[in-house]
């Protein structure tokens, strides 16, 4: 599983000029790019996408987000074997 954390490194007002683009964005890494899982970080600082799939296909989409390519918010890419899930979650195994 992949965890991308993103970080405003610009204002939120900032953000919210390409929010719409970054939603449109996500809604594709569902669609297309093994996006799981994604939302807010509280305090709003940023976000979280789970995601699962070839790392290098991954980092790959994570330079056509709007965010990234405007400067909005730095990206930690975190790989995870998850060995261990409760049941329902099984498929984050692996």
């Amino acid at each position: 599983m992949i965890v991308v954390s993103l970080t405003y490194v610009k204002s939120t007002e900032e953000a919210d000029r390409h929010m719409a683009d970054h939603l449109a964005w996500v809604k594709r890494g569902y669609a297309e790019h093994g996006f799981l899982a994604s939302g807010r970080k509280v305090p709003r600082t940023g976000g979280v996408i789970l995601a699962r799939g070839p790392r290098a296909e991954i980092e790959a989409f994570i330079e056509t987000d709007p965010f990234r390519q405007h400067g909005i918010a730095d990206f930690e890419i975190t790989e995870i074997d998850v060995t261990t899930a409760i049941e329902g979650l099984e498929a984050l195994k692996g």
